[in-house]
């Protein structure tokens, strides 16, 4: 009767459960309750309105929205033992799946406002054991309510649930990087129902005013600060918003640029606006991906090949090497080692797909012919043009990640020895302009570097940048910018800057010494 069990999807699936982080079985996570059997209800049941009543819960009392029901004429009330009270996070879990039940379990979560409850046979109770946090729970009561859950187990329609086979269930486990993930979207949600409630109170309040014309001014002026919330939450569905505002600075200047060009009709210049957004890209998440493969410890040819044309004295990387280290980075069996939620994963993904591999080789060919004075002719230009943003466009939506990136330059860092705390000044270089504010963070770490360029990853993990991206003015125009090594002649290192292609010279040994010591030179 088990048949399902064995098939071989229903298997792959089950092992797949680990990708999130870790796999614990539902018994390992919460412990069963004991339960009231409904045929001994003559020794314990009453009336609502006896002293010391508690609600009796059973199956038909857990809602498909994961909440309990509200009491009706029908409901049950008891005098139970102490050992059978339920308490705010335990589960209550519907036994029988119906055919009408369209996904997983039916369960849900007791809050303080269910309470005082205790569950009849008709119904599983379930408490978390000591130790188990709230992302845990979150995710076990999620998996609970899909219909993979059902499938582990092998329960058809009608059937009765027992509570060995419940407690048997493979629970997946969300590691750090999925936790944090889930609990912004909570927070998320939370917010977006307080503006609901707050749109709602101001619709109830239209004529509570004493006059029409007060209350015109109020309903105005209170709704629109609401509107404008909506509007800013609904340019970041908006790509082109997304990286103006949040990508990091090299790559939104350059956006900028690129979105200004083209706004004004095809011509050479918005063509090659769009060809140089797209090597900046690609330069700028190639240096990403060689200092964090530095920094763990893992080789890459591609780094060899830029370390072998630096010390040639021939001309300095460009979009070819960038696309080399993305390729390598993407297809790379040293990687996959990496520990989940890692940033390189993140940057294997940007070229691991046909669409953007496609979309990256397409502009390399178009960077190509304009390198070698093969021009677009006029007629072409607008055909052109459209399909070099398209392709562009395509890239940046996989890149999308960097807008949970932001760059950092740290300004300022003191060191705390009896906290063991490093308090830091820093400037947050997310968007299209170099002038932002100061901010101010603490962090459990004395290996920080005042002056260096940094990434925070989504797990707020800071990641040195410095050689491969360093911050500094640019001689030429005046404006803070991020360079990264172009050439290195014997007796100086010549960088270039990612916003506006300016080169400045560094004969410092200091410099020279760290491209050393990271193999670049």
């Amino acid at each position: 009767m088990a048949f399902d069990l064995h098939d071989p999807d229903i298997e792959d699936r089950r092992s797949d459960l680990a990708g999130f982080g870790g796999v614990s079985l539902l018994g390992d996570l919460y412990h069963q309750l004991p339960t009231l059997h409904l045929a001994d209800a003559k020794n314990w049941t009453c009336t609502a309105e006896d002293p010391g009543a508690v609600r009796l819960l059973g199956g038909r009392d857990v809602g498909r929205d994961r909440t309990i029901a509200p009491t009706t004429e029908e409901t049950l009330w008891g005098h139970v033992p102490e050992s059978h009270l339920l308490a705010p996070g335990d589960l209550l879990v519907r036994p029988v799946q119906h055919s009408t039940d369209p996904g997983g379990f039916v369960v849900a979560e007791l809050t303080p406002q269910n309470l005082p409850a205790a569950a009849t046979h008709m119904a599983i109770p379930l408490r978390p054991r000591p130790g188990l946090d709230a992302q845990q729970r979150r995710f076990a009561v999620l998996f609970l309510g899909m219909p993979l859950a059902r499938k582990l187990i092998g329960l058809q329609a009608g059937l009765y649930l027992g509570g060995s086979k419940l407690r048997a269930l493979p629970i997946p486990q969300p590691d750090e990087a999925l936790a944090k993930a889930l609990d912004d979207v909570t927070a998320a949600r939370t917010r977006l129902e307080e503006w609901r409630e707050e749109a709602d109170s101001l619709l109830a309040s239209v004529f509570l005013d004493r006059t029409a014309a007060a209350a015109r001014s109020r309903i105005i002026a209170s709704g629109r600060g609401l509107r404008l919330r909506v509007e800013a939450a609904s340019l970041l569905d908006n790509l082109g918003h997304t990286v103006r505002t949040r990508f990091p600075y090299p790559v939104a200047s350059r956006w900028r640029e690129a979105e200004a060009q083209t706004s004004a009709g095809p011509s050479q210049g918005a063509y090659a606006a769009v060809l140089d957004t797209t090597e900046i890209l690609l330069c700028y998440t190639a240096q990403l991906a060689l200092a964090l493969a530095w920094s763990s410890g893992i080789e890459l040819e591609s780094a060899t090949a830029i370390k072998d044309k630096l010390s040639a004295g021939r001309g300095g990387p460009g979009f070819g090497e960038w696309a080399f280290v993305l390729q390598e980075v993407s297809t790379s069996r040293k990687l996959r080692a990496l520990p989940p939620g890692h940033p390189l994963h993140d940057l294997r993904s940007l070229l691991d797909n046909k669409e953007t591999a496609q979309a990256r080789q397409r502009l390399s060919d178009r960077r190509n012919d304009q390198a070698h004075l093969r021009r677009i002719d006029p007629v072409d230009l607008p055909r052109a043009t459209s399909e070099a943003l398209a392709d562009l466009t395509c890239l940046l939506e996989a890149a999308r990640f960097l807008a949970d990136w932001p760059l950092l330059h740290l300004t300022t860092v003191r060191w705390d020895s009896l906290t063991r705390t490093a308090a830091l000044e820093y400037r947050e270089l997310a968007g299209d302009h170099p002038v932002v504010p100061t901010r101010t963070m603490t962090v459990p770490r004395n290996d920080l570097e005042a002056g260096s360029l940094y990434m925070r990853d989504s797990d707020h993990e800071l990641h040195l940048l410095r050689p491969f991206l360093v911050g500094r003015d640019c001689p030429t125009c005046r404006l803070w910018s991020t360079f990264h090594v172009d050439r290195a002649p014997k007796d100086k290192v010549i960088l270039k800057s990612l916003e506006h292609g300016h080169v400045v010279e560094d004969a410092s040994p200091v410099l020279r010494a760290s491209l050393e010591h990271v193999q670049l030179l």
